[in-house]
């Protein structure tokens, strides 16, 4: 019995000890303020309480452990409501919750998705808080980390999207 016991409290550790990496998500308006003093690029994920493909996105690709520490490293992380009703204020402008018929949505979601509204879609800002690529739609792990590379190692400078994923090699 003691056995059982002592490989239950080893597992246990170690499962403490393997825990999870969690992505450290902030709201924009933090991720701004955070930005200011040290500049990183900024990643958003435009999501839905009700879209299955943002749920997916959450259960996969941001649970990769090699995702989340990339992200962590090279980026502030945002998780942007499309549907939220808190304002927003950015650049000395307050974006509102609106109702249009049957649509409903955040202004500045609907801003920086360019009046698309896909959930979900995930917008890549630079250091200097423009929005550099607005990409729709569930992206795995591997789509994932090119992306993350594309924008956080400055290859969109020197090279095309194309050219890129020809070369990419993956570190999944």
């Amino acid at each position: 019995m003691k056995k059982y016991f002592l490989i239950l409290v080893l597992f246990v550790s170690y499962s403490t000890l393997k825990a999870q990496e969690t992505i450290n998500w902030l709201s924009f308006e933090k991720a701004i303020q955070m930005n200011s003093k040290n500049p990183k690029y900024i990643l958003i994920d435009v999501y839905t309480d009700w879209c299955g493909w943002c749920k997916k996105l959450d259960n996969t690709t941001y649970k990769n452990d090699s995702i989340t520490k990339y992200i962590n490293e090279h980026f502030y992380a945002v998780k942007l409501d499309g549907e939220g009703k808190e304002d927003i204020t950015y650049n000395g402008q307050t974006f509102k919750y609106k109702e249009e018929g049957r649509s409903k949505y955040n202004e500045f979601a609907a801003m920086i998705m360019n009046g698309k509204l896909s959930y979900p879609t995930t917008i890549i800002m630079g250091k200097n808080e423009k929005v550099l690529d607005n990409i729709p739609g569930y992206l795995d792990e591997k789509n994932m980390e090119k992306i993350l590379v594309f924008f956080a190692k400055e290859k969109y400078k020197t090279t095309t999207w194309a050219d890129f994923t020809k070369s990419f090699k993956s570190n999944l």
